[in-house]
């Protein structure tokens, strides 16, 4: 899909950068964005991709003025719980889907097969573009993103906190990793930027080590 103006979208919402960038070129592309639709682990208690508690993410919502949808999933159960909601978006007359694909090949298989299921059009914004281009695009568009997990021997959990900016990715790049984290090295959240209409603060607590990766406990915070 070369173009998503006039269309009526879901966005496959992380919470992260790379979703958030995918939705503001939809946005820009003068798509129509419907929902933010975001898998829940099966209790409810975080996202299952970035680990965020759903508080966050409603925050997010509020601040793009989209609204937040979510399905509590197991991993065993994760695709079916996924169809089930585009499948309910369909009849409400979306019909695309946004999400924040950069290179990942099986990443783009499984959206474009579980799509079309359900006649869904995707929508990859980022696909095949230069992961530090996309990175840079980022942030002089001034959105603020905060680490929140980082993938254990790969990347140091003292970079949980951080805001993402030149001297953390000048710091990554020492490190020897991707400083786009496109091979999962470490996910953010995002707290504000050009299409937020107000900024979200942190509370930042423990770190928790869970499945292979570092988590920085956050919630949504009341002031800077």
């Amino acid at each position: 899909m070369t173009s998503i103006e006039g269309c009526p979208f879901f966005c496959s919402w992380s919470g992260g950068k790379d979703s958030c960038l995918a939705l503001y070129r939809a946005i820009q592309g003068k798509g129509l964005p419907k929902a933010l639709f975001t898998m829940l682990t099966e209790d409810g208690e975080r996202s299952r991709s970035h680990g965020l508690p759903p508080d966050l993410i409603k925050a997010q919502s509020e601040a793009l003025g989209i609204p937040l949808v979510v399905c509590e999933s197991s991993w065993a159960d994760y695709e079916d719980n996924f169809l089930a909601v585009i499948r309910r978006f369909k009849k409400e007359g979306i019909e695309c889907g946004v999400f924040g694909d950069i290179d990942l090949e099986a990443h783009l298989e499984w959206v474009e097969r579980v799509c079309s299921t359900e006649a869904i059009r995707p929508y990859e914004p980022l696909w095949k573009e230069t992961r530090q281009d996309i990175l840079k695009e980022f942030l002089d568009l001034g959105f603020e993103a905060t680490v929140i997990v980082t993938k254990q021997g790969t990347l140091d959990n003292s970079f949980l906190g951080r805001t993402l900016d030149l001297k953390v990715i000048a710091d990554m790049v020492e490190a020897g990793i991707d400083a786009s984290g496109g091979e999962g090295e470490y996910h953010t959240v995002i707290t504000d930027g050009p299409i937020f209409s107000f900024p979200i603060y942190l509370e930042k607590k423990e770190k928790v080590f869970r499945d292979g990766y570092w988590f920085l406990d956050v919630s949504r915070g009341t002031g800077p």
